[in-house]
């Protein structure tokens, strides 16, 4: 079974950088497509961006993250990246990693077509 663990949280002053890590495990990551997803207090889950399995590598980002967040894979460690660059308050938020095998999601950045996901950890942007 995948198991995916999330790193690199924390506090943040704006305009600061933070760079996301999550380790799959259990499975070889080019195979699942990966996804970022974010809640906020009061708010529903969110996508923030994903990687598609190899070859295509195909990449999604939300419009509010565009050209500040870069999400990125590492076969060799079986970690993807998100790293988050130009932070702002409301990128204030638990963030997660998940992974889906089923090719038919590939494309997804629906939270309800990913079916492992990891343990969350916090992003707090504030000055």
């Amino acid at each position: 079974q995948v198991q995916l663990v999330e790193s690199g949280g924390g506090l943040v002053q704006p305009g600061g950088s933070l760079r996301l890590s999550c380790v799959v495990s259990g499975a070889t990551v080019q195979y699942y497509t990966i996804g970022w997803f974010r809640q906020a207090p009061g708010k529903e889950r969110e996508g923030v961006s994903r990687i598609s399995t190899t070859p295509e590598d195909m990449i999604w980002y939300t419009d509010s993250v565009k050209g500040r967040f870069t999400i990125s894979r590492d076969p060799i460690k079986d970690t993807v990246f998100l790293q988050m660059n130009n932070l702002k308050p409301e990128d204030t938020a638990v963030y997660y990693c998940a992974a889906v095998m089923n090719l038919s999601f590939r494309l997804s950045s629906d939270p309800k077509d990913f079916d492992s996901w990891g343990q969350g950890m916090q992003v707090t942007v504030t000055s």
